[in-house]
């Protein structure tokens, strides 16, 4: 076997694939808000999705991992299966990036210049550069940027030592034979097909023929077929994370694996019929780095050059092959495969935190609405929305307990424990909608009311109470602490509000204006209001607290009663929610 080195090759595909799994996940996180802001945007037209999903996947360094996020955002209903084709198009491009930055362990001459370019020269800078930053840094941008650059020197060693490992196997008559066969374009496709989904990235796949191309025995003939291949491996991922997802899902992994095949096809076609009609001296040289990632890179972009206009039809293909039934898809909210890109995960639960707070807000102005005039119909969407409620508290809880466990950013960190804590306030807000509903109910099928006085004093704590409501909402959804320090003070006001009216109530009881079964409901009713002015002012802590990096509320309410502001407001909110004496 010559100078082959077996081990020595199984040691550097396992840093090579270590590397390069290391280097993704970090920069996805690197990315963060960059992610947000490109996935975010769903894509209206053809060019911005793909271009959309070269840039991502150009950053990330993986194909897959941005199919996966694809099959997660349709599957989720923040994308549709329209808008990720081109998206999955440009993915399959941009992940031809890896195999140019692998290109540089080709690099040879003495010339300085060129000796600066090889891996060789500065990875090892770039790891101990990296291992000071992970060992002294103290943020985590600066860790992950650490861990990208211990990644790529780990990634670039690995593929040096496969280089080295294979060398030998230039003067092995059995491996050149064996690369003849590969010139065989449907058996060259095969292999790459199966190398590809056994390691699940095409870029890796890449670096090891980029490896393999060393020992000069790797023609160009034999790498175009496997090339090809190597795009319909890497689907694998995308097919196995749409398993138990909605048709919608699926589709999009139709989508990504019907454009791998189906430009295989055609180009391969393309390809055979030249090589049978013309013999190209090309096609029996020695593969070189840079030669097969310029090979990769073209017959990404001339599947996408054909097919990109011809998304429509994909999209056709893959509704036939998951067709429509009479049972409908109902959307996951959340999905399991956002949580592989944290900053994604985050902005979708925002997303879902907003609408829960939509949901619970418009539920409390209807059951107050309730009071002035019952209609059974707001009844049983005051109900329904109570149901709702719960559901979102129960998912986005789950979800963001998992999500906190992950290697998230700062700023997501805070993120996470700002929903964690406002979701169970938005869910009680939901709860005393319902209870003031049932009082409602409760008068109305009794046939009692309150007195003129006592509804009038209803009428300034409802009033008080929707404006807190209001101001502690649009706080959170736009996250403006400025705006959040407006509730504590209106919050004071109630809890004197409350105390005044159940002063006046009992003497309403002791003057005989007032009966024991309407209090029982007026009871209920301060209570009630009370509590949800609680829970806004609890809402509007989280907003102020994230902002200024510090989880702790009840430090954040005492230091706000201190300031000399908080007394001006109070004493406005006084003056306008007075009670009639």
């Amino acid at each position: 076997m010559g100078d082959f080195k077996p081990l020595e090759l199984i040691l550097g595909l396992c840093l090579f694939l270590f590397g390069m799994n290391l280097m993704g996940d970090a920069l996805e996180r690197r990315a963060g808000s960059g992610l947000k802001t490109l996935l975010g945007r769903l894509t209206k037209n053809k060019l911005t999705g793909f271009l959309t999903g070269l840039g991502v996947t150009a950053v990330i360094q993986s194909s897959s991992a941005t199919t996966v996020m694809v099959v997660g955002f349709v599957n989720s209903g923040i994308m549709s299966l329209t808008q990720s084709i081109s998206v999955i198009m440009g993915a399959n491009i941009g992940t031809t990036v890896t195999a140019w930055i692998l290109s540089l362990g080709g690099i040879s001459g003495d010339n300085f210049v060129l000796w600066l370019f090889k891996p060789t020269t500065f990875t090892p800078i770039l790891a101990l550069v990296g291992t000071i930053m992970l060992m002294f840094g103290t943020s985590s941008k600066k860790k992950d940027t650490a861990v990208i650059l211990l990644g790529f020197a780990t990634l670039m060693f690995g593929m040096d030592t496969m280089s080295g490992a294979v060398k030998g196997l230039a003067e092995v008559e059995a491996f050149r034979q064996m690369f003849l066969l590969f010139t065989n374009p449907i058996l060259g496709v095969i292999v790459g097909a199966v190398l590809t989904a056994i390691i699940q990235s095409s870029s890796a796949a890449v670096g090891i023929l980029q490896a393999l191309a060393v020992t000069g025995q790797v023609s160009y003939g034999a790498a175009i077929p496997i090339i090809m291949g190597q795009n319909i491996g890497t689907c694998i991922t995308a097919i196995l994370s749409s398993l138990g997802t909605n048709k919608n899902a699926k589709r999009a992994a139709i989508v990504h694996l019907s454009f791998n095949v189906v430009g295989t096809i055609i180009w391969l076609s393309v390809f055979s019929l030249v090589t049978w009609l013309v013999e190209i001296p090309l096609l029996s040289a020695s593969a070189s780095f840079v030669g097969i990632a310029v090979a990769h890179s073209a017959f990404n972009i001339l599947c996408t050059v054909v097919l990109l206009p011809m998304s429509g039809l994909l999209e056709k293909l893959a509704y036939r092959l998951v067709p429509e039934n009479e049972k409908k898809d109902i959307f996951a909210e959340l999905d399991e495969r956002l949580l592989a890109t944290p900053p994604i995960a985050v902005e979708r639960c925002n997303q879902l935190v907003y609408e829960m707070a939509n949901i619970s807000v418009g539920a409390f102005r209807e059951g107050l609405n309730s009071l002035v005039e019952y209609h059974s119909d707001n009844a049983d969407e005051i109900r329904a929305a109570e149901d709702k409620a719960d559901h979102y508290e129960d998912i986005l809880g789950s979800y963001l307990v998992k999500l906190s466990r992950s290697q998230i950013s700062d700023a997501d960190s805070r993120d996470v424990s700002k929903m964690l804590k406002a979701i169970g306030d938005f869910e009680r807000i939901s709860d005393h909608s319902v209870n003031v509903l049932e009082s409602a109910e409760e008068l109305l099928q009794k046939k009692i009311s309150f007195t003129p006085d006592a509804k009038e004093e209803l009428r300034v704590l409802c009033a008080a109470v929707e404006e807190i409501l209001e101001i502690a909402h649009l706080s959170y959804v736009q996250n403006d602490p400025q705006m959040a320090r407006k509730v504590e003070p209106l919050e004071q006001v109630i809890d004197e509000l409350r105390t005044a009216m159940r002063n006046a109530h009992i003497a309403r009881l002791k003057d005989g204006l007032c009966s024991i079964e309407v209090g029982f409901v007026w009871s209920d009713l301060l209570t009630n209001l009370e509590r949800t002015a609680d829970h806004c002012s609890n809402i509007a802590a989280c907003v102020i607290d994230a902002a200024e990096h510090n989880m702790n509320i009840h430090e954040s309410v005492r230091t706000m009663k201190t300031d000399a502001d908080f007394a001006k407001q109070c004493e406005a909110y006084r003056e306008k929610y007075a009670l009639r004496a």
